[in-house]
C-alpha cells in the first residue's frame, strides 16, 4: 500500500512540473506567436485576423486557406488521419502562396512559428485555390 502511495506521488510530481511553470510559459509563448502569425496569414487571405485567436476555429479557417472545406477540419479528431492531414494541409497552405513542398513541409508543419511568419509578413501574395 505504501509502494502505490509513493508512486502516485511520484507521477503527481511529474505532471506539476510539466503543467505548471516553464513549461506553460514556453507553450504560452509559442502559442502567442503562431496566433499573431496566422492573424497576418488570415488577413493575406481575406478573412478577419481575430479568427486566429480562437482555438478550434483558427484550424477551420486554415482548411478553408488550403481550399478545402471547413468541415474535413473534423479530420484533425482522428489520430494517424489528423497527423497525416495536417502535413497535407500545411503543403497546400504553402501552395496557396506560392511556396514550394519543401517550405510547406519544414517550415509550416515542423517550424509553424518560423513559416506563418514569413507567409505572413513575407511578400507571398495569397491565391485563391
Amino acid at each position: 500500500m505504501n509502494k502505490v502511495g509513493s508512486v502516485t506521488d511520484a507521477v503527481d510530481g511529474i505532471y506539476e512540473g510539466i503543467f505548471s511553470g516553464t513549461t506553460g510559459l514556453i507553450a504560452l509563448a509559442f502559442y502567442v506567436l503562431v496566433a499573431v502569425a496566422l492573424w497576418k496569414v488570415f488577413t493575406k487571405a481575406g478573412y478577419p485576423g481575430i479568427l486566429a485567436l480562437i482555438p478550434i476555429v483558427n484550424v477551420v479557417f486554415l482548411v478553408k486557406i488550403a481550399g478545402m472545406s471547413g468541415w474535413l477540419a473534423l479530420l484533425y479528431l482522428i489520430p494517424i488521419v489528423g497527423f497525416i492531414f495536417h502535413i497535407i494541409v500545411c503543403v497546400k497552405v504553402g501552395d496557396a502562396f506560392g511556396k514550394g513542398g519543401v517550405f510547406s513541409f519544414f517550415l509550416l508543419w515542423m517550424l509553424p512559428f518560423i513559416g506563418y511568419f514569413i507567409l505572413g509578413f513575407g511578400e507571398a501574395k495569397y491565391r485563391k485555390a
